[in-house]
């Protein structure tokens, strides 16, 4: 009997219908598969974290009222084009600084704008405006500079103490660093009293220690403690690598309240003088001398002349005529040159202080009215 033609036919639609059904299930199982997927890859359910720690908010809260007064400085310098005579302004370095009061002074440290032309201030609110130099003191690193912006940008920073401070206390800092504008980084005050050294190489004492981070920008920042209250100017770090190591040092706040207002008066620290010169502290040592200050010099016409100081002199035959040691100014004894130089800082010229001299091995006080160096 001849073969059937339906067989192919049957053949083929059983096949077609078994790869549908195949299919169909295949479909099924991909569905449910990417339904139970998406099931899974859900948002998750968020889990209530509750109130903040109270250190935490009260980081919020320095941080909030304290990040207005705090400015990044842009520091400036003079370039010539290559293919003209034209000089323009470039950048040169950057660092921070905080608003004194709300007139428009800024405070900043004297090496983040050494060497410049000319400085740019940019505001929390990202407002920026050129900024004049008022008055620096090398010696001490601080510098003000001042902005023309409109009073309600102008923040003045709370002021508070650094006499009282004690090791332990919780410190923030807020700058700038790397560029980085307004960084809060915390820490606390890890020593107290140390002695720095500044651009001019006098030694800045009574300098606040932390290990809040203080990296390149830094300088020139608020140091402030809990209370939201500055107690120092951010200005150095201990570091091989040039970042933060975790000593970091502070100008403390009485130092820069007390020569501030000075600088915006004045425009700089006017020195007070004694018009003598100081022997070195070997001179001391090779005549067996006390710790003080041997006159070895009188200017005439100075404080000095006028209440007779004596200074050490040479005999004719060679050996030393004593003269006066200066051991203590207002009672607090002096042991160099310096630390007299820092006691008549706490002066005006034209200021009276009383000097404590051993002459002929007996003390002796002196009321001397300083005068005014050049």
């Amino acid at each position: 009997m001849p073969r059937s033609r339906a067989a192919p036919s049957l053949l083929l639609i059983a096949l077609l219908a078994g790869a549908m059904l195949g299919w169909s299930l295949h479909s099924a199982s991909d569905a449910v598969a990417a339904s139970d997927s998406a099931t899974r890859a859900a948002p998750r359910a968020v889990l209530a974290r509750g109130d903040l720690a109270a250190d935490e908010l009260n980081n919020i809260e320095v941080f909030k009222s304290v990040s207005p007064s705090v400015v990044h400085i842009t520091t400036l310098e003079r370039a010539a084009s290559l293919f003209s005579t034209d000089v323009s302004q470039v950048p040169r370095g950057t660092g921070t600084g905080f608003m004194w009061d709300d007139r428009g002074h800024i405070v900043t440290n004297f090496h983040v704008i050494q060497g410049a032309n000319g400085a740019r201030v940019t505001l929390a609110d990202q407002s920026t405006y050129s900024a004049s130099l008022v008055g620096v003191f090398p010696d001490r690193d601080i510098a003000v500079l001042r902005i023309d912006a409109p009073a309600a940008k102008l923040k003045a920073i709370a002021l508070g103490q650094s006499g009282n401070l004690q090791v332990g206390q919780k410190v923030y800092a807020i700058g700038n660093p790397f560029g980085l504008d307004q960084t809060l980084t915390t820490g606390i005050v890890s020593a107290l009293n140390r002695e720095i050294e500044s651009v001019t190489r006098r030694p800045i004492r009574g300098a606040i220690q932390t290990d809040a981070a203080i990296n390149p920008g830094n300088s020139g920042g608020p140091l402030i403690d809990s209370a939201g209250r500055l107690i120092g100017i951010n200005t150095a770090i201990y570091s091989p690598s040039g970042t933060s190591a975790g000593i970091g040092f502070a100008i403390p706040a009485d130092e820069v309240n007390r020569i501030v207002p000075r600088l915006i008066r004045n425009g700089r620290i006017p020195r007070p003088s004694l018009g003598i010169s100081a022997a070195p502290p070997e001179f001391n040592r090779a005549l067996k001398l006390p710790l003080g200050i041997a006159i070895v010099g009188v200017a005439p016409d100075s404080s000095a002349a006028d209440v007779g100081l004596r200074p050490f002199r040479r005999s004719a035959s060679g050996g030393v005529i004593a003269g006066d040691l200066i051991v203590a100014v207002d009672k607090e004894p002096v042991a160099a040159l310096e630390s007299m130089l820092e006691q008549f800082e706490r002066h005006q010229p034209g200021d009276t202080v009383t000097l404590t001299v051993l002459r002929q091995g007996a003390k002796i006080d002196l009321k001397v009215k300083l005068g005014q160096s050049d």
